[in-house]
């Protein structure tokens, strides 16, 4: 049966998802779609591909607003999103108990948190370390190379589509902040566990004023990813130049095969995040205590459900030293869990592997129980599945050395203790693959300006055109 008719035939009440393009709220129940995580029902409207694309012969909308103007509305956005009385992030809230994982309280302190992005101080730092010179974004800028050759160049706005992921309300901000800092024609496709928050930003940005360069320069929308019918027809370069990828496996693999010659992948695609604890940790009590609570907030951070989260811990000591380190590990976590309020149970398939090592006491030991409210699982190799809803798994080493063998590409970020020691392995975890070291307890924080996923992301977003002028005094 397809979803247009279960739109047709249900009587069951579902929650209605918007879509906002251009200014305009769209909404509707045409359509009867399911959330990835919790397999609840949600409504969108009917979705009109011909209002999703700019034409090219028209020039992008923010292209000659300067970048001050649109900075300044972006903070202007912040204060309203952090208002108590935006009845948008309110009612955005409200709808996605309904289809995310995490519980209202988390969701929506992380939504408060990500909007302290929309900083005047913060924004014109991460446009000075994705572009050396900023008056790239707002004019031509003439260059001259040694043999007298004259050109002019510009960061022109690009045409992108947003992937976005629905982890974290915090991709949303971002998202929308670094798409106007570049002028770009942006079109945002939400995903199933929150098919809300963009569309609460735009809508207050529109409330701002809806015929902002900005907003009409914004889109957002849902589709079910994969589908054919719409990603065929909006996947191509005469629309849009880029596509920015956020997600795990499925939605990189929908949009990888649509690529080609004119349309680009910037991918931050699914990375798993680690702890190296060595064993300085062990000199005294109060020092296990300490990096026992420091790695407990980097497993904790956005619940598990960020990607910076720690999966694995490789320790460093006996395996009498990494017991007592896990047992404090699941207190903490165990706590963590337990202010958060989010208690859920694992999937019955993770819960089953965890409960056959409890058996296994010769190669695991397990702290805790599968019941949501944290487990720490000590091994000598790293487990074969992906650790997550609070699940710690401790790798004991004799060596941090031994550690950098299980660092890859897919590796963001390394949480490491004792803090003196970094140094001495940044070179072989960058080799290795692995893109940002942190201390232990910071992986969520990250430096104003810094790369991610291994790049400077808006330097990557933009279309860099070249104005070739000659050489001066010769004609052509």
């Amino acid at each position: 049966m397809s979803n247009q008719t279960l739109a047709n035939t249900t009587n069951e009440a579902v929650v209605s998802a918007p879509n906002f393009i251009r200014g305009t709220l769209v909404e509707g129940n045409h359509t009867i779609q399911c959330s990835r995580d919790l397999g609840v029902s949600f409504a969108t409207p009917h979705l009109d591909l011909d209002q999703l694309v700019h034409p090219r012969t028209e020039v992008p909308p923010l292209l000659n607003v300067p970048l001050a103007e649109i900075i300044d509305f972006l903070v202007e956005t912040g204060e309203r999103l952090r208002s108590p009385a935006n009845p948008f992030m309110q009612e955005c809230f409200d709808r996605m108990t309904a289809t995310h994982i995490l519980p209202r309280s988390v969701v929506e302190a992380t939504a408060r948190h990500a909007t302290a992005y929309l900083d005047k101080r913060i924004l014109m730092a991460e446009v000075e370390q994705n572009f050396p010179n900023p008056k790239v974004l707002d004019e031509w800028v003439p260059k001259q190379d040694f043999t007298g050759r004259k050109s002019f160049v510009r960061a022109f706005a690009p045409r992108l589509i947003h992937v976005l992921p629905g982890n974290s309300p915090g991709v949303a901000v971002k998202s929308i902040a670094q798409g106007a800092m570049v002028k770009a024609i942006n079109l945002f496709k939400m995903s199933s566990a929150d098919p809300f928050t963009m569309v609460a930003i735009l809508r207050t940005m529109a409330a701002i004023d809806a015929n902002h360069p900005i907003v009409q320069s914004m889109s957002a929308v849902y589709w079910r990813g994969g589908d054919e019918a719409v990603e065929s027809s909006l996947y191509r370069p005469q629309y849009f130049d880029k596509i920015v990828a956020w997600g795990g496996g499925d939605a990189i693999n929908n949009v990888v095969k649509h690529l080609g010659p004119g349309f680009q992948l910037i991918s931050f695609d699914p990375k798993t995040s680690i702890s190296m604890v060595g064993r300085e940790a062990f000199a005294c009590e109060e020092s296990l205590a300490f990096a026992a609570d420091l790695a407990s907030a980097d497993v904790m951070t956005l619940n598990q459900e960020a990607c910076v989260a720690s999966r694995f811990q490789f320790v460093e000591g006996s395996e009498a030293e990494v017991d007592h380190f896990c047992g404090l590990l699941h207190q903490r976590i165990a706590e963590r869990a337990a202010v958060s309020g989010d208690i859920r149970p694992l999937e019955i398939e993770l819960a089953e592997q965890i409960q056959m090592m409890m058996l296994m006491d010769d190669d695991y030991r397990v702290f805790g129980k599968p019941d949501g409210r944290g487990v720490v699982i000590r091994s000598d190799e790293p487990v074969d599945f992906h650790p997550i809803n609070k699940t710690a798994n401790v790798v004991r080493v004799d060596s941090l050395d031994d550690a950098v063998k299980y660092i890859n590409v897919a590796t963001q970020t390394v949480g490491f203790y004792p803090f003196e020691r970094m140094a001495s392995y940044r070179d072989r975890l960058a080799s290795g693959g692995a893109q940002r070291i942190v201390h232990l307890g910071e992986a969520g924080p990250a430096t104003i300006g810094n790369p991610h996923d291994a790049m400077y992301p808006m330097h990557r977003f933009v279309h860099w055109m070249a104005h070739e002028d000659g050489v001066q005094g010769v004609e052509p």
